[in-house]
This record gives structure tokens, C-alpha cells and sequence, in this order.
């Protein structure tokens, strides 16, 4: 598994991904397409879990759709959430997604950030950039534009939008990403698919585990930067 390295990301080669947008415009993003589970070996072996790692992904009943434990043995520990020396090269307050390493960063002061472990979908390789977290939502309800309904014609039960809950396409929780005024249909939300952590999904934009992007949504302020590289 690739990391990242100390390097700093070049902004040139951060901005030339703005191109793309058009592209992500009719996109949309959905997890709503078959994804591709990892095959898991005859006798897998399975790390040990820290007990304060165990605590990160416990069960939440308090939540208004209680979520369950997530089984995190069944993916890369390098995917948990940890906090780590801060590698993008950005300033504190900034989400960084680094899709070639399947990593999204909450950079901190003193030189930290947060880590978290993410599945990228199609429309989470087709945009790369500068924008910001325009707004945040608990519990959203998830809209798959008309483009995808015309060719998924089961989702036209949707149409009018899937309510909230477990099974919902963007999960516990969804940082909706803008440029300027224009919403780029990109999201950051969530999934209970511990296998797609690490991993090229179907479908959607950037996926973190619920207990993830329940911890990513109380330290990103509406208007923080984000970059994608």
C-alpha cells in the first residue's frame, strides 16, 4: 500500500485539476451503484485492535438512526483514524483529499492533522482542486440528479430524494463542496462498507466510515477550504 510522501503538493499541479469540473457537473454522486467487495482469502488474517481503536468504532445509539459497531478488522489498519504529522504542505483548517493514497486529512496547528481512511467512487477521481465545505448536513437526504435516473431507472422512486437512515446513499453525514456559487455535486459522506475504505468503488465521490465522517463533520467550520489532489 503506496503513502504519502513528506513532499509538499505542488499548487500548480493542485489547480490544473480545476479543468475537470464540467465533467463532475453531470456526474452527480450516488453510492447507490454495485460496488466491488475485496474477496476475501480462505483463513484472512485479522490485525488486533487496539481497545481505543475498538472505542472510535463502537456502536452510537444516540444517533437518530442508531449506527451499529464497524467491523474495522476487515480493512487496512493504515485506514483508521489517526492523527498524524501533517504532510500536504497546507495550513491548519484545510480538508485535503489525497486520492492516490486513499487519505483525507483535517490539517491542525502545531504542524498535525487528522487522518482518515476513504473509498473513492468514479466522481471522486474526476475532480481535482481548490473549493470549499459551502454547507454540512446530519442525516442527509440524498437526490440523484436526472442524468442518472434516466440511466438507472430504479431510482426513480428517488427522484424526489431517498429519506434519511442507514441505507441512505450519503450516510450519517455529507459536506457538500462548492466552487464559488456553484455546488460541484462533489460530496465527502458517508458508508457502513468497511471493504471500500482503501479501495476504487462503482460509485460516489469520497466515502468515509460513518464513525469517520461523524468525527470529520464537528471539526469542519461551513466554509472551510478543500483541496483534492
Amino acid at each position: 500500500m503506496s503513502h504519502v510522501s513528506d513532499a509538499t503538493p505542488s499548487r500548480r499541479a493542485v489547480l490544473a485539476g480545476l479543468a475537470g469540473l464540467g465533467a463532475l457537473t453531470l456526474a452527480g454522486c450516488s453510492t447507490s451503484g454495485t460496488t466491488r467487495l475485496a474477496t476475501a482469502a480462505a483463513t484472512p488474517v485479522r490485525p488486533t485492535i487496539p481497545l481505543d481503536i475498538l472505542a472510535m468504532y463502537a456502536a452510537r445509539p444516540e444517533e437518530e438512526h442508531p449506527v451499529p459497531a464497524a467491523d474495522i478488522s476487515l480493512m487496512n489498519p493504515v485506514y483508521w483514524r489517526q492523527e498524524v504529522a501533517n504532510p500536504t504542505g497546507e495550513p491548519a483548517g484545510r480538508v485535503v483529499v489525497d486520492t492516490a493514497n486513499y487519505f483525507l486529512y483535517f490539517t491542525m496547528p502545531e504542524g498535525r492533522a487528522m487522518r482518515y481512511g476513504v473509498g473513492l467512487g468514479r466522481a471522486g477521481f474526476e475532480w481535482s482542486g481548490e473549493g470549499h465545505i459551502a454547507y454540512k448536513r446530519k442525516w442527509p437526504v440524498w437526490t440523484p440528479p436526472a442524468e442518472m435516473i434516466e440511466r438507472q431507472p430504479e431510482l426513480e422512486i428517488y427522484r424526489n430524494g431517498q429519506p434519511p437512515g442507514l441505507l441512505n446513499a450519503l450516510g450519517a453525514r455529507a459536506l457538500y463542496i462548492h466552487q464559488g456559487n456553484r455546488d460541484t455535486l462533489y460530496r465527502i459522506h458517508g458508508t457502513m462498507d468497511v471493504a471500500s475504505i482503501g479501495k476504487a468503488v462503482s460509485s460516489g465521490c469520497v466515502r468515509l466510515l460513518f464513525h469517520d465522517v461523524m468525527d470529520l463533520y464537528e471539526r469542519v467550520p461551513n466554509g472551510a477550504p478543500i483541496v483534492v489532489i
